[in-house]
Parts: structure tokens; sequence; C-alpha cells
């Protein structure tokens, strides 16, 4: 008599296991395109707010450099204005010493000839 109980709880283990897989991958199909759809909805919008927020820091570095280089040319216009007015005032004050010497070359030129 043990053997032939044996057996027959083998069976309804062996049973117990086939019905439970049927039940269980019947669940998996079930549930499997809805939590596939949930993980690929959830994907999508991390992958959406990822890229909003590169986005968004690209817009602001951006706008920094921007900024940056229009401070960067501002400064050096004044440079170079400054630069191009102490040259055009070095010019006059050459041309001034010319003309200067020139009168007094003049002026001694005739002193000479007198």
């Amino acid at each position: 008599m043990n053997e032939q109980a044996t057996r027959t709880r083998d069976y309804r283990f062996v049973t117990g296991l086939a019905l439970g897989s049927a039940v269980g991958a019947g669940l998996v199909m079930l549930l499997a395109p809805r939590a596939a759809a949930e993980v690929k909805e959830r994907a999508v919008g991390s992958a959406k707010q990822l890229g909003d927020a590169v986005s968004g820091r690209y817009r602001d570095a951006k706008l920094r450099v921007t900024g940056a280089v229009d401070g960067l040319t501002r400064k050096g216009q004044m440079v170079r204005d400054g630069v191009l007015d102490t040259v055009v005032h070095g010019a006059q004050e050459v041309e001034r010493g010319a003309q200067d010497v020139e009168r007094y070359a003049t002026g001694a030129k005739t002193q000479k000839a007198v």
C-alpha cells in the first residue's frame, strides 16, 4: 500500500506542477503585453524628460557663452578704440613736431639769407 500511495502523490505533484505552469504561462501571456506597454511608456517618458533636460541645459549654456562672447567683444572693441585714439593722438603730436621743425628750419634759412 505504501507503494501505491507514493505513486499517487507523485502524479499529484507532477499534475499540480503542470497545471501551475499552464496557469502561470497563461497569466504571463495575459499580463505581459500590459507590463511591456507600461515599461515602454515609462522608457519613452524618461527619454523625453532626459531630452528636455539636455535641451534646457544646452540653451542655458548657449546663452552663457553668447553673453561671455558679447562681453569680450565689447571689451576688445573698447581696447581697439583706446589704442586707435592713442595712435591718432601720437600721429597728431608727430605732425605738430614736424611742423615746428619745418617752421624753425624755414626761419633759420630766412635769417641766414638776410
